[in-house]
């Protein structure tokens, strides 16, 4: 690892001010902090924002649970507001990593970094997500890019991500048996008016799989997706999962959530 500054900011706009084109926010660490140990990014300036107050914490209003950027997985976990309102949501944050991951990481950290596999995003999609910065509001549909990418700009910090409260959801996945990171997930929300079905792990970005929405949205039942072929062109091979067997396990555990929703 090579040397750098260090700087705790003590509010969002010192935070802000310290970012440079070579610099990082730091909170949780669980991303940068090993990324930079294997030589993989190297930054002058790191950034703690964990102590600012204001990025913490978790509100529930009649239709939309917000959290703050820096909130612990841990605590969305343990949130009985969450649990009450999105209980899906709760779950999802249970079965991010091991107890050390979810101590330390934050939810802020997680869709800023837009890991392929990661499990947050997949929540953004499918709860109709607002993410908000300290310069405006982004839409979920746009703000995972592609891997590892979104339209964080430098000095931009994700101040409070909103969901919206669906009427029914589930989030299941198959991990990874040793980071926990999703080889496949799937995250089903029924709204008012529509269903998400968002999907991590399976591509290079998470995504909203709008054919399985449609036929979702028309009859919420797994059966209506009972006689779906998913096209494995595009999807992630490595040494866990094949791309084929990715396409199938989106199907399998689209057709879990319903059923337990």
């Amino acid at each position: 690892m090579k040397t750098f500054n260090y700087h705790s900011a003590k509010n969002v706009k010192e935070a802000s001010k310290l970012a440079s084109s070579n610099s990082v926010f730091l909170a949780g660490g669980m991303s940068t902090i090993p990324s930079m140990k294997l030589g993989f990014a190297n930054y002058r300036d790191i950034i703690d924002i964990k102590g600012i107050k204001s990025l913490s914490g978790i509100k529930v209003s009649g239709k939309t649970v917000k959290i703050g950027a820096t909130t612990k997985h841990v605590e969305v976990a343990n949130s009985k507001d969450v649990k009450k309102a999105i209980p899906s949501l709760a779950a999802l944050a249970e079965g991010i990593g091991d107890p050390q991951v979810r101590n330390r990481g934050t939810i802020g950290g997680s869709i800023a970094n837009n890991d392929p596999s990661a499990d947050y995003p997949s929540a953004c999609i499918a709860l109709n997500a607002v993410i908000h910065t300290n310069n405006r509001k982004i839409d979920a549909d746009k703000f995972f890019k592609s891997m590892f990418e979104t339209p964080l700009k430098s000095g931009e910090i994700i101040e409070v991500i909103e969901f919206a409260i669906p009427e029914k959801s589930n989030y299941q996945k198959y991990p990874n048996p040793a980071s926990r990171y999703a080889i496949v997930g799937v995250y089903v929300a029924k709204h008012k008016s529509s269903v998400n079905v968002a999907v991590t792990g399976a591509k290079s970005c998470v995504y909203n799989d709008k054919d399985l929405a449609k036929a979702l949205t028309s009859k919420f039942s797994s059966s209506s997706i009972d006689n779906f072929s998913i096209s494995s062109s595009g999807m992630n091979s490595d040494i866990h999962a094949s791309a084929e067997y990715r396409a199938n396990m989106i199907k399998v555990f689209a057709k879990k959530a319903v059923d337990a929703c």
